[in-house]
Formats: structure tokens, C-alpha cells, sequence
């Protein structure tokens, strides 16, 4: 029987797509990742596959947007991309760019996102940051990150898990940041194995 297949999408660095490499080699995700995107060619994450011999693909969306064909054909040349693939669940992992329905509509309920805030908040870029300048207001007091399923509207869709990620009093930035990307790790393994085990189902 084989296993179900992943592709990965990236924008940056690629720690928790790191995350998923190790989860898949260790054993402690039952499935494939058959492809990671990129959609900047300096990402360190594209490294990072390929240092695990997994394909990648650079996917710029300028020359859409420079040429007036705009998101919604980049967005089917994407999808078509995937689809031949044959994922079962497409993961984005820091992967900055809004999809239009062209594309979600092409794998429905198989796209899902990770994003650093909790359901309901800080949606949208610089949620870490957000967050913290937040805590600091006395506004919260404490933050998170969730894996929810990709809609058209930012960060809203279903929610697959979360976690509480704590802010403490002498807390930089930089610290916050370390602490929310260590629970991403975790919580983007967790969210993928449950996504299959209910497509498994």
C-alpha cells in the first residue's frame, strides 16, 4: 500500500517544511512528500529538499503579474503543476501568497495552512510581531499558532489543531519568535497526520 503523498509549499527558510522531512525519515509521519514549491528562488527551503532528494519547483508570480495574466492563472499553472503530482494533502509552511478559488477549488478540502496566532487573531503577515507589540499594549497574554484548512479568506478557514504558545514579562522578539517556531515543529507534524487519519477514514 502506498503512502499518502504530500506536496509542501514554501516561501523562506523552510524549518517547519524541516519538521516534515524529519517527522517522514523518522517515521513518525506515515506518508510522502513528493514535491516542494517555492515561489522565491532564494528560499532556503528549496535546500533543504533537495539535501533530502525530494523534487522541487520554483513557481514566481511576477511574471504573472508583469505580463496582466494576474493571480488567478498563476494559480491554475500552479495547480496544474501540483495535480500532477497526485497529492493527497497540500501543506503550506510559510508559504506567502493568498490563493484564489481557481486553485482551492482544484483540491478541495486538501490544502492547509499553518499560521503563527491563534483562531480569530492576527491574521494575515507579521502575526508574531503583532502579537507580541500586543502583549506589550497588555492586550493578551499569551499567543499561539494553528494548521487550519485554506479558504480564499486569510487564516479563517476550519480549524485541524492549535496550540498556546506563552509570552513571559522579559521576553524580545526574538525570543517569542524561537518559542512560536519550536510549537509550529510540533503542531504541523500533529496536523497532518489527523488530516490523513480522516482521509483515511
Amino acid at each position: 500500500m502506498s503512502r499518502p503523498r504530500l506536496v509542501v509549499l514554501i516561501s523562506g527558510n523552510g524549518s517547519n517544511l524541516q519538521a516534515l522531512i524529519d517527522a517522514v525519515r523518522d517515521g513518525h509521519l506515515p506518508a510522502e512528500i513528493v514535491l516542494v514549491v517555492s515561489n522565491r528562488k532564494d528560499a532556503y527551503g528549496l535546500i533543504r529538499a533537495q539535501t533530502a532528494s525530494i523534487p522541487t519547483h520554483y513557481a514566481p508570480l511576477k511574471p504573472y503579474t508583469d505580463s496582466g495574466r494576474g493571480r488567478e492563472a498563476y494559480d491554475a499553472d500552479l495547480a496544474a503543476v501540483v495535480h500532477a503530482h497526485q497529492p493527497d494533502v497540500i501543506v503550506c509552511a510559510g508559504w506567502m501568497h493568498v490563493f484564489t478559488p481557481v486553485f482551492l477549488d482544484a483540491f478541495p478540502h486538501r490544502v492547509i495552512n499553518l499560521h503563527p496566532a491563534l483562531p480569530g487573531m492576527f491574521s494575515g503577515t507579521e502575526a508574531i510581531r503583532r502579537a507580541f507589540e500586543a502583549y506589550q499594549r497588555e492586550d493578551i497574554n499569551m499567543t499561539g499558532c494553528m494548521v487550519h484548512e485554506v479558504i480564499p479568506e486569510v487564516d479563517a478557514g476550519a480549524v485541524i489543531a492549535s496550540m498556546d504558545v506563552p509570552i513571559y514579562e522579559d521576553d524580545t522578539l526574538a525570543d517569542l519568535e524561537a518559542r512560536m517556531h519550536n510549537a509550529e515543529h510540533g503542531l504541523i507534524v500533529r496536523a497532518v497526520r489527523i488530516v490523513l487519519e480522516q482521509i483515511s477514514e
